[in-house]
């Protein structure tokens, strides 16, 4: 009687230890908000989905609402990994230590737009004028900009913080400000008839774009595992155009080093925590 009942525990016990060795880790992935987040899930979880084939773990896309909510969260360690801009990387490991694992080859400017009608033609025409940011610390955007706006280029100007890209782009196209911050990447990502209603008159300094960063509690193994599916995705016909969307087209490892320039450019000086 006595072996009767051990042996039914014991298949009564083995579908539970066979999910549970069978059950997949999950890791969250953060997203910088450049977009508003219908169009931000839209783009990144597809490529998640893609990833997930390729990883014996899942990973669970957190959205934010706007630029500061990301930030306190990664600077808390929230996230166990994160796409973040090259400054938020350089706080993020400072505060959390963490790991840059891939970027994009191209150089990341920001840009300043006007209306295309407008009668600004150069960045001096713009004295004393209104100029739409998506956030304080959005790097290419509005932290570099603002800062070649005010040390290279001594302009007096007015910022308004609008939250996303998308937001500055269409605050310049109906003439509540005079001009706007924003990166080549997200002003491509807009449609074609508010494109065509904006110019560039200003690009920043160039640097080495976002990386996808991991927080350093995820283990080497799963860091790696999940640098090399990405990097064989982007190899991939289809994994290029959905990487093409963030945008990151061409994706290489990332290390810290390629940050280092960045520290001489005083932007601590610009640097908002809100």
């Amino acid at each position: 009687m006595k072996y009767i009942l051990t042996l039914f525990c014991m298949l009564f016990l083995l579908p539970v230890a066979t999910a549970n060795a069978n059950e997949r880790k999950s890791y969250t992935i953060g997203v910088v908000p450049q977009y508003e987040q219908r169009k931000l899930f839209d783009i990144w979880q597809p490529i998640i989905t893609a990833l997930e084939q390729e990883l014996d773990f899942n990973l669970e896309l957190i959205g934010s609402p706007k630029i500061p909510v990301f930030e306190k969260k990664f600077l808390a360690g929230e996230y166990d990994f994160a796409y973040m801009n090259p400054y938020h990387l350089l706080k993020a490991n400072e505060s959390q230590g963490y790991i840059p694992l891939v970027r994009d080859t191209r150089q990341l400017k920001g840009i300043l737009v006007v209306k295309k009608d407008s009668p600004y033609q150069q960045v001096s025409d713009l004295d004393k004028k209104i100029i739409a940011f998506p956030s304080p610390n959005a790097l290419g955007a509005s932290l570099l900009m603002r800062a070649d706006l005010n040390t290279l280029l001594q302009l007096e100007f007015f910022p308004r913080y609008v939250q996303t890209h998308s937001s500055v782009y269409l605050n310049v196209a109906l003439g509540q400000t005079a001009a706007g911050g924003g990166v080549l990447g997200t002003l491509k990502q807009q449609p074609p008839e508010l494109r065509e209603r904006l110019r560039v008159i200003y690009e920043t300094r160039g640097m080495n774009p976002h990386p996808l960063s991991a927080h350093p509690r995820v283990p080497e193994a799963d860091r790696e595992a999940f640098q090399r599916a990405w990097l064989k995705l982007a190899a991939t016909a289809g994994g290029k155009q959905l990487m093409s969307r963030i945008p990151m087209p061409q994706p290489v490892k990332a290390e810290l080093q390629d940050y280092d320039a960045m520290h001489a450019w005083g932007l601590d000086d610009f640097y908002i925590l809100e």
